[in-house]
């Protein structure tokens, strides 16, 4: 059976939140790396393939996908039948992690974004308070579902976690988690980081992003 083709980059967490996903239910994907930094994804070839340009693109036969959390879904409903409580059948739990994943999309790394792209393609020097602040709020609403479970949807792992994992885990440097007010979410991420599979999949490109977002602010503000 031919593999899944996915089109991705390490340095991009919905990529690596559609990887985690892929480990977790033990699909092995066709790997095509886009480097976003140079403009792979702009290509007239790649834009063909997803008019909105955006990584992870997952091909699948005649099948395109084109958005990191309907990715993931779709790899659970399609190749993970032993893995469903990943995103659940009944339709109460679906909801709750359908919503996480709109937390993750319209809020979390809505606000990476608006921080990083000036800084990453643009040659903004703008890293202000305000917009740290708009990220941390963020991490209210999270310590908040982590109240009373071990998960952001329960006390079972779901591709919510996967998703919000790594877009958090890529910008928490430059907008810090204080322990003392967050405690039940940093209690999750280590949970996450125990993963067997996390380190190589997620843990090593959030690291590799920030590491390049500190060098091309410096970079700007030296100019």
């Amino acid at each position: 059976m031919t593999k899944p083709v996915l089109y991705y980059a390490t340095l991009s967490p919905p990529s690596r939140a559609v990887l985690l996903t892929a480990k977790a239910i033990g699909l092995e994907l066709e790997l095509r790396s886009i480097n976003l930094l140079k403009g792979e994804h702009l290509t007239p070839e790649f834009v063909k393939l997803n008019p909105q340009h955006t990584i992870p693109t997952l091909s699948d036969g005649d099948a395109t996908i084109i958005d990191s959390h309907a990715i993931c879904a779709y790899l659970v409903e399609k190749y993970g039948k032993e893995h469903e409580t990943l995103y659940p059948k009944d339709l109460v739990k679906r909801a709750n992690v359908d919503a996480r994943l709109h937390l993750d999309s319209g809020h979390l790394f809505a606000r990476l974004r608006f921080l990083y792209e000036p800084i990453l393609y643009f040659g903004s020097t703008d890293c202000s308070i305000d917009k740290i602040a708009y990220i941390q709020k963020c991490y209210e609403i999270l310590e908040n579902f982590l109240k009373d479970q071990s998960y952001l949807c329960g006390n079972e792992l779901t591709i919510a976690d996967f998703c919000c994992v790594a877009t958090i885990t890529s910008v928490n440097d430059v907008a810090p988690i204080d322990e003392f007010k967050f405690p039940k979410l940093l209690a999750w991420l280590q949970r996450l980081a125990e993963l067997p599979y996390y380190k190589e999949t997620n843990q090593e490109g959030a690291e590799e992003l920030k590491a390049i977002f500190k060098a091309k602010l410096a970079e700007n503000r030296g100019k």
